[in-house]
């Protein structure tokens, strides 16, 4: 089977490297490709010079090269439209279609679809650029904290958390007048806060039926203690304890929020494959827990992907597949009795201006059983591995014995790797500890 992953970070290094370890591709002599790659990428798929988000070269060179499979895995491309595409040319690709993954790209799309659905989720009321006025009257009769959320795609930092009506008419301003985010943040919402903690949990669907993967918990904010900027991620663990998972809250996700939000899009003809991400807020009522939709995804997370993805014993492959070719109900899956924690070493700055071309070293010194998946890493001249993004690694360990050892390897294994400003959070697992 030849296999094309459209998209270079780190989620696309775990989906790659996933496959690789499949049974089915393996025994097939698959070939593995992917767009652009990394300096990790490189070592496991054949890198090929189209970026993510150029759909019509993607669909000439898959059709060109007769590939068999096309695995979407960033946000943008989803949203442009890629799987509709591959579609109209007999491709067999995993994603949703552009009407599906609105479900991301649009914050308003997605709380109306919520609200329609009667799927739980914080109160909110929604503006455009010309609302501007209203949306600061509205600030001034409110309740702080609240957030802010920029409607388009905003590469995961367009949700601000404010605290006053002073900070959050700056928000506004940045993100509508100043277009901190550009036009995706010219139509935004304004939503209640909810209290609680948060879990990411990735339901693998064909549109009707659903498999839900071990639930995670990513660290969005850039600093120690959840305090700073909110970043892509800064690091994840999976499976989530008992005490903040258990058989009866996935049953209240799966019937609250994954069975709803799937025959919601049914009915509004926006029929939704792939990886359905659900950020979660759950907040406890009476003893009770009860689980509120922050956000849905039209992907894979990322960091959540690097600790869930390796987490996976039954075939991967064939999960992605079942779900392209409507066969979910008939796919067992399969979870290692482990633990795994993914560490992000980010560049200095990130997530506001850093710098790039920063030689790495220390990645031959990582353990065997740790896996470093490339966020943001290319080649130098002389084949040096150097940085190119904000978040350059995601350092993944794992452990058959607990949380805590798995969190123990993973920064024994980041104390081994350097370059010029790196960053990373010291407590990423936190919660457990």
């Amino acid at each position: 089977m030849k296999i094309l992953i459209v998209g270079n970070g780190g989620r696309e290094h775990a989906l790659a490297w996933g496959i690789r370890n499949s049974p089915s591709f393996k025994n097939s002599n698959g070939e593995l490709f992917s767009t652009i790659g990394s300096a990790g990428l490189n070592s496991i798929s054949t890198p090929v010079n189209i970026k993510a988000d150029n759909v019509s070269a993607i669909c000439e060179f898959s059709k060109e090269n007769n590939f068999d499979f096309v695995i979407v895995g960033p946000e943008l491309p989803l949203s442009l439209g890629l799987v509709d595409e591959l579609n109209k040319l007999g491709i067999m690709v995993f994603g949703p279609t552009k009407s599906a993954a609105e479900i991301e790209s649009s914050k308003i799309f997605a709380k109306e679809m919520m609200k329609s659905a009667g799927i739980p989720t914080a109160e909110f009321r929604k503006f455009t650029a010309r609302e501007f006025d209203d949306a600061i009257n509205y600030l001034k009769i409110s309740q702080y904290p609240l957030v802010i959320k920029a409607d388009g795609l905003a590469a995961g930092k367009g949700v601000v958390i404010v605290d006053s009506f002073a900070v959050a008419c700056k928000t506004l301003e940045d993100m509508v007048i100043n277009k901190a985010f550009g036009n995706a943040g010219v139509n935004f919402v304004i939503e209640q806060f909810l209290n609680g903690y948060e879990l990411s949990v990735f339901a693998i669907t064909d549109g009707s039926d659903y498999v839900v993967l071990p639930p995670s918990q990513d660290h969005k904010r850039i600093g120690d203690g959840d305090t700073g900027k909110n970043t892509g991620g800064m690091g994840a663990y999976s499976p989530v304890p008992e005490k903040f998972y258990d058989k009866s809250l996935e049953e209240k996700i799966k019937l609250k929020i994954i069975e709803p939000a799937l025959k919601q899009m049914k009915l509004l003809n926006r029929e939704y494959k792939g990886c359905l991400y659900c950020g979660l807020m759950i907040s406890e009522c009476n003893g009770e827990k009860e689980p509120y939709v922050v956000e849905f995804n039209c992907r894979f997370g990322d960091p959540e992907s690097q600790a869930v993805i390796p987490l996976i014993k039954s075939d991967f492959l064939q999960l992605l597949l079942a779900s392209s070719t409507d066969n979910i109900r008939n796919y067992k899956l399969e979870i290692h009795n482990k633990f795994a924690v993914c560490v992000i070493i980010a560049s200095g700055g990130y997530p506001d201006k850093y710098q790039t071309g920063k030689k790495i070293t220390g990645l031959e010194k990582i353990s065997p059983d740790v896996l470093a998946f490339h966020s943001g890493t290319t080649f130098d001249d002389n084949n040096n591995i150097i940085t190119s993004g904000g978040r350059v690694l995601g350092i993944t360990a794992l452990s058959e014995t607990s949380v805590s050892d798995a969190i123990n390897k993973a920064y024994e294994n980041v104390s081994l790797i350097n370059f010029e400003n790196c960053y990373y959070r010291k407590d990423i697992g936190y919660r457990v500890l």
